[in-house]
């Protein structure tokens, strides 16, 4: 039933705020003035004050912020076997640039043992409350290929690009049914580079590096599909479509259209958390084609600024979106995560809680099943 299941009707993306006793205990690490002891303990006691004040605001949908995550898509990857590296410069974000680290495959994908972030997982499951689900969140596969293309895949591993897409979904196959064997139910997949095919600026640079941005869209929808091939029937699978978030920056704009087919026809996720904060992510129709028995969460409350949105306007735009797909289908979120980085958004660690309570209320308000 609707509500009472993931994704909830007050739902979040998932990552939060670096708590400043945490950025201290990563200086001292750095430095060498604690081990990685110290530092896993900071994360641990951390972690299980953000999990209550989750509880205390009433969402069901509890993760562990990222909190041990330095990036949201690369110590995945990195624990997926993929090389750590230092590129030449950074990705380009609206007026900056992130820190120039990046991920890239130099021998055949497979899986040898159990993935890092599933003990991430066992830790945040043991430390819910009643009533709460715990909520992990992976990037979507696309985010080795997306950024940098062919860079990131030696020839000397793959020679054949289709080989390296289907051993990528098979890598995290194994990966989700990992997650599936440690009790976990509720998983989300953070999907940019589909998001990013809605923006004409950047299909354009897909193109001139030699890909076609319609194919790359179906073959990230088909490697989800791979992804969650082997999950439990009681498993809910999300992903979470975004177009850059960086220091309250991002990197695209352009409305759904251009994916909707890739989202709503080919991809077999239970639901969509999909970027609505601004007119960057155009209108509502999209949401026409969103299948029958799936929800769409809708991001409208920013997670880029501490400014808080009107609890009238926000009701006022669900009734909007109300107009393309039937309210028992949708749910209310933030537009992005807090924090995809460990630098996080510009906003106080206070705001970014009067968010998440603003969400609950109005979700309350609006379908009264929360």
């Amino acid at each position: 039933m609707p509500g009472t299941k993931p994704p909830f009707r007050a739902d979040h993306v998932g990552s939060l705020l670096r708590p400043s006793a945490l950025k201290e205990a990563r200086a001292a690490h750095a430095r060498g003035a604690i081990d990685a002891a110290e530092l896993r303990a900071v994360e641990d006691r951390e972690i299980e004050r953000i999990v209550a004040k989750q509880g205390e605001i009433g969402l069901k949908s509890v993760t562990d912020g990222e909190l041990r995550r330095s990036w949201w898509h690369l110590d995945f990857l990195w624990g997926l076997g993929c090389e750590r590296y230092k590129m030449d410069e950074g990705v380009a974000f609206a007026g900056t640039m992130t820190r120039p680290e990046g991920a890239r495959v130099v021998e055949r994908l497979h899986v040898s043992g159990e993935h890092p972030m599933v003990a991430h997982y066992r830790f945040l499951a043991a430390h819910i409350g009643p009533g709460q689900t715990a909520k992990m969140t992976i990037p979507a596969p696309s985010a080795l290929y997306g950024r940098t293309g062919h860079q990131a895949v030696s020839a000397s591993a793959y020679g054949d690009l289709g080989q390296f897409f289907d051993e990528l979904g098979q890598a995290y196959r194994h990966v989700v049914r990992q997650f599936a064997d440690a009790g976990c139910r509720y998983l989300q997949l953070d999907e940019v580079m589909i998001a990013m095919l809605c923006d004409p600026a950047y299909r354009k640079r897909m193109t001139d590096r030699g890909d076609d941005p319609d194919k790359l869209a179906l073959i990230y929808a088909d490697m989800i599909n791979v992804a969650m091939s082997d999950i439990p029937s009681d498993m809910v699978v999300t992903m979470h479509l975004c177009r850059g978030n960086y220091k309250s920056t991002y990197m695209g704009a352009g409305g759904y259209e251009t994916v909707e087919d890739a989202l709503f026809n080919r991809t077999n996720v239970h639901g969509y958390f999909l970027e609505y904060d601004t007119e960057r992510a155009g209108g509502f129709a999209p949401l026409r084609k969103l299948p029958r028995g799936k929800i769409a969460v809708l991001g409208l409350v920013t997670t880029k600024s501490g400014r808080l949105e009107s609890k009238d306007a926000l009701k006022r735009r669900i009734d909007e979106a109300a107009k393309y797909a039937p309210l028992q289908q949708l749910a209310l979120s933030g537009q992005c995560g807090f924090a995809s980085t460990e630098e996080g958004n510009v906003l106080a660690e206070e705001e970014q809680w009067a968010k998440l309570r603003l969400i609950v209320e109005v979700a309350r308000d609006v379908w009264g099943d929360h």
